[in-house]
């Protein structure tokens, strides 16, 4: 059985549609847990011939199902100690000042992620810091002094339960 997904890409600002099979689910998945996999490895893996896989490898690719790759490091290797979750309210009247915020938020590389948000804040940011003290200083200093920020809210992690960028696909 296929399914047909829809991806909206902000490259080209166009949907496509494609459908995917049982085969491209093994890829995606494969290809979620070994990153560096070789063609010739994903082709064996998925029981397809290395130019068979290929093709639908970059089909996957142009359509908008892989994104992009990239590298994850261990934070705590680089002195990054500190994980924070921080709900940012915007003063009303805020969309004048958006790109500016979009912009800063891009630019400021302890934020590692960035939300949008129903509820009582606006958005959601996932940061990081080597201390508390240098998440006091960014709070301080950076974000709440940002033009139409009008509060901010965060909750340090203590533990880190689960991590992943691992997306669960569609059955069969």
């Amino acid at each position: 059985m296929k399914y047909n997904f829809v991806e909206n890409t902000q490259i080209e600002n166009k949907l496509h549609k494609i459908d995917i099979d049982q085969i491209d689910r093994k890829m995606l998945t494969f290809l979620q847990q070994n990153g560096r996999v070789s063609n010739l490895e994903l082709a064996q893996a998925v029981n397809l011939s290395a130019p068979q896989c290929h093709r639908r490898h970059r089909r996957l690719e142009e359509a908008g199902f892989i994104v992009r790759y990239e590298t994850r490091l261990n934070p705590a290797s680089l002195g990054l100690f500190v994980i924070a979750f921080v709900h940012v309210s915007m003063e009303k009247g805020h969309i004048n000042d958006l790109s500016g915020f979009k912009s800063a938020i891009n630019e400021w590389p302890q934020i590692l992620e960035c939300y949008s948000v129903t509820g009582d804040f606006d958005y959601v940011l996932k940061v990081t810091a080597h201390d508390l003290k240098e998440l006091s200083d960014f709070l301080m200093e950076k974000l709440m002094r940002m033009r139409g920020v009008s509060g901010v809210r965060s909750s340090v992690c203590l533990d880190e339960i689960k991590s992943t960028n691992m997306l669960p696909l569609p059955p069969a």
